[in-house]
């Protein structure tokens, strides 16, 4: 029985799993095209990242070389993208990562990863909410309407310098709260209109940051890019090449999401064409309007000032009266693009549970499909109750470290993956390869693995609890329940 927890699941049963309605039950609907994959995956993407992240790498590690600094983030993620867009052109059944690893490293392996995903997808959620939630009540403010702070913040606080915990007073982040619930009701209702939501939203996000390129353009001293690459402090990480290096690590976080397009692929029209387009295709525009945003943002402004939550808003706050009529649009921006983040996050997660359902690993309510919808509602409300209760309690510091190292954790196991099955299955069907192929595989488990090395020692603790909860009950109910290592 030992050696059960390692049974991998034929590529055979994948596909029959994939293939229309089967014994009777409903079965998630195909209706997105490869537009709505790219869309999902912008949407998943351009967030907090963008609107947050970029400032604080400019201002304190690269200056505006943060330019090179995506660049070099953007390959990083590429690596695993394009390890992605394998197993999804060749697996295309929900479940993602949990789907992959099945196939390739065993059912302990799936489980782990399934498991650890909960880090990416809800917790993710629930930190974009509170991002969220900060932009509403300061664009809520500016109109005279003030959420009191008891109503809008965690109850407790996260100092991540000293790693210390202290009560804020305050009752519940409701506005957090809210946003997920109305994204919940939106998923449950069908993924046709969700994705239709999410394309509104993209738009209106990538509109409000086009503006800002195309009308900052004109704004940029370009003795602010002198010196391109700041000069070293003599501290690693401060300035010079080491700071790009340091800027692209931080930065690499603000890619975080790309991957919630394969755990869509049950739903895709065509997805062994349209997969690698939702995820990689969504990658390279991102890629592109991060490095036009940098640019413009330390051109307008020296990158020393940009160490501010809100760096665009500092830009335009730059530029005088020329661009004052833009600032409301920039939070309508923020607004939009977190929402539409909390949205693919709320929707990417009931697919796992409903993939480990189907294996037996959870529940049998849990892969259960509205008979209207088409949706797997009941793991919709699960995930979008808990991540409710999450973005009400904790603040955003703590989050967002759960959710880095559990995307990190399951990047290297897909490009794990890869390499595994290439070996083990050369002669399988694979409508889209990964290039360069081992190296592409290698280096992305080599990035990730770094990146998680420079991680808090405090959220490796948090992760190995995590998993030691996760291993528990997958022996003391996952594995007598399987479907797979006990046929």
């Amino acid at each position: 029985m030992a050696n059960n927890i390692f049974t991998t699941k034929s590529m055979d049963r994948l596909m029959k799993e994939s293939s229309g309605e089967h014994d009777g039950e409903h079965t998630l609907h195909r209706t997105l095209g490869k537009t709505n994959l790219i869309m999902l995956g912008i949407g998943a993407i351009i967030g907090a990242g963008i609107f947050v992240l970029t400032g604080a790498a400019a201002s304190q590690h690269a200056g505006p070389a943060v330019v090179i600094s995506f660049v070099v983030a953007g390959i990083a993620c590429a690596f695993a993208g394009l390890c992605y867009s394998e197993f999804a052109s060749m697996i295309p059944i929900a479940g993602s990562a949990y789907t992959y690893a099945y196939a390739t490293l065993g059912e302990f392996i799936a489980w782990i990863i399934g498991w650890d995903l909960i880090l990416e997808y809800l917790f993710g959620a629930s930190t974009v909410a509170v991002g969220w939630s900060g932009y509403v009540v300061s664009f809520l403010k500016d109109f005279g309407i003030v959420i009191p702070t008891y109503l809008s913040s965690a109850p407790i606080s996260y100092d991540a310098a000293s790693h210390t915990y202290a009560a804020t007073g305050a009752f519940l982040n409701l506005p957090a709260m809210g946003i997920v619930g109305i994204m919940t009701w939106l998923l449950v209702i069908g993924i046709r209109e969700s994705a239709n939501f999410n394309n509104i939203i993209v738009f209106v996000k990538v509109t409000v940051i086009l503006l800002f390129i195309l009308l900052g353009w004109k704004y940029i001293n370009a003795d602010n890019w002198t010196p391109f690459i700041p000069e070293n402090t003599g501290t690693f990480g401060e300035f010079g090449w080491s700071g790009v290096v340091r800027a692209a690590g931080i930065i690499f976080f603000a890619y975080i999401g790309f991957d919630a397009v394969s755990t869509a692929a049950q739903e895709a029209k065509n997805p062994q064409k349209d997969m690698p387009w939702g995820i990689l295709g969504s990658l390279v525009i991102c890629t592109i309007i991060y490095i036009l945003v940098g640019l413009v943002m330390t051109g307008i402004v020296p990158y020393i000032q940009l160490n501010d939550p809100a760096p665009i808003a500092v830009a335009i706050n730059a530029t005088g009266e020329g661009l004052a009529w833009l600032r409301p649009f920039i939070k309508i921006g923020a607004i939009a693009g977190l929402s539409s983040v909390i949205l693919v996050m709320l929707m990417g997660q009931p697919r796992i549970f409903y993939s480990m359902s189907k294996d037996g690993l959870l529940p049998a309510s849990f892969s259960k499909v509205h008979p209207k919808y088409k949706t797997p509602h009941i793991t919709t409300i699960i995930t979008g109750g808990v991540a409710m209760i999450v973005a009400g309690l904790f603040p955003i510091g703590l989050l967002g470290e759960l959710v880095s190292i559990g995307t990190l954790l399951a990047f290297v196991i897909v490009c794990g993956g890869v390499l595994v099955l290439r070996y083990k299955q050369p002669g399988l069907k694979r409508p889209f390869k990964t290039p360069l192929f081992p190296l592409t595989p290698i280096l992305g488990i080599l990035s990730s693995l770094s990146l998680m090395y420079f991680l808090p020692i405090d959220t490796w603790i948090r992760l190995i609890v995590w998993m030691g909860l996760g291993i528990a009950i997958y022996f003391g109910y996952s594995r007598h329940h399987s479907k797979v290592s006990n046929p």
